[in-house]
């Protein structure tokens, strides 16, 4: 058959471009646009081959060879077909099983079937050298492409670059059409034990948080920051004309990783009453919910924070309630937050960090909820005071 067939290797495509535009392999530190990476697989690939395309095959891992949303958006793009592996703990880490070997199984199927004259691998993985060798046997032409490396060596096993056909190098220039390093919004951190006590940071920032502030014009100011525990540790608590009635600061601020909310000596405040998304959502939204979730949310952590934020807020009443959040900010109401999380992990964000989402991913989730928030008040409910550096 005179067309071409394209077989990813998701792990090495992804983590190759991490490392390149964000300088670590974790795929969780790019966002992808994945309608226009399949696109440029796609073109380049009947623009080298000379062929059109027969089939793109995506190959990844998930825990319980379970779809997340990631996997859901490929599989429903035109010529895109998804193999799941497995992902397993291993030694402390988690591991791929299955992968190259389905990619074997389905390079020597097309190769015996006749099914293309011409194939496309993305990967780096010497394990596939038996079944390129076995591919060529059959006649067909195997092209190995790998991404341009961070550190301008090879990230390709040296053996499977020997035998492929054509080789080619995927630049910079065409990995920044699909792909970009995440924004977070500040500094990473690393993770912590629950209850720990993050230091003050070396350079303070001036952070915005909800006291009084007005703009040219009389208006109030718009929320320009949100501040996280890592900017609030070590501040000093700064007198405004009219104080919030919980402190936001003060010398030592303590964050819980596992429950998600300063540590508090007081009593529940209203807020914690409030109820969770579960419990306002309808069987119909939350089928909605999760076709959105599927077809639109890319995954990127603040995004991913300001959606549940905006559901939340959608289906809560009265309209005025969520003011009563701003008296705690930034503690999010533990159930509240814990479902949050939750919600962030049906994205990926759980791969690879040991079973808990990365502490710098937590602050851009609770970020974004809080930027939706902001809003949502009305300009009476806007913050209004600054804390200046220190």
């Amino acid at each position: 058959m005179d067309r071409c067939v394209v077989l990813v290797d998701a792990g090495y495509l992804l983590g190759a471009a991490a490392s390149l535009l964000a300088g670590e392999p974790g795929r969780s530190r790019i966002a992808v646009d994945h309608p226009v990476l399949i696109g440029a697989l796609r073109e380049r690939a009947e623009e080298e081959t000379g062929l059109p395309l027969l089939r793109i095959y995506w190959f990844d891992a998930a825990i319980d060879r379970r779809p997340v949303p990631e996997h859901r958006r490929l599989r429903v793009l035109p010529r895109v077909t998804v193999r799941l592996g497995a992902l397993t703990r291993a030694e402390g880490r988690w591991v791929q099983k299955g992968v190259d070997a389905a990619m074997h199984a389905e390079l020597s199927e097309l190769a015996r079937n006749h099914a293309c004259a011409d194939v496309v691998l993305v990967t780096g993985d010497g394990d596939l050298l038996p079944g390129v060798a076995s591919a060529k046997e059959h006649g067909v032409a195997v092209h190995l492409w790998a991404l341009e490396a961070a550190d301008g060596d090879f990230n390709q096993s040296e053996e499977l670059v020997g035998e492929a056909d054509e080789r080619r190098v995927l630049d910079r220039a065409w990995i920044e059409r699909w792909a970009r390093p995440r924004e977070t919004g500040h500094e990473p951190v690393a993770a912590v034990a629950p209850v720990a006590v993050l230091p003050a940071p070396p350079r303070p920032r001036a952070v915005v948080v909800p006291a009084a502030v007005a703009a040219p014009g009389g208006r109030p100011a718009p929320l320009r920051v949100i501040p996280t525990p890592k900017d609030l540790a070590g501040r000093a608590p700064v007198p405004v004309p009219a104080p919030p009635a919980a402190v936001l600061g003060g010398p030592v601020l303590r964050w819980s990783s596992d429950r998600g909310w300063p540590e508090r000596a007081d009593a529940p405040t209203a807020a914690d009453a409030l109820p969770t998304l579960d419990r306002l959502t309808t069987a119909a939204q939350r089928w909605a919910d999760r076709e959105e979730d599927i077809t639109i949310v890319g995954g990127d952590p603040q995004e991913v924070g300001q959606v549940f934020a905006r559901r939340w807020l959608d289906r809560l009443a009265p309209v005025d309630r969520p003011a009563l959040l701003w008296t705690d900010h930034p503690r999010i109401p533990h159930r509240l937050d814990g479902e949050l999380l939750r919600y962030a992990a049906r994205f990926g964000l759980l791969a690879h960090k040991e079973d808990q989402i990365d502490e710098q991913d937590r602050y851009a989730i609770r970020e974004g909820f809080w930027k939706e928030l902001a809003a949502r008040i009305p300009d009476t409910r806007q913050p209004q005071g600054v804390l200046e550096d220190s």
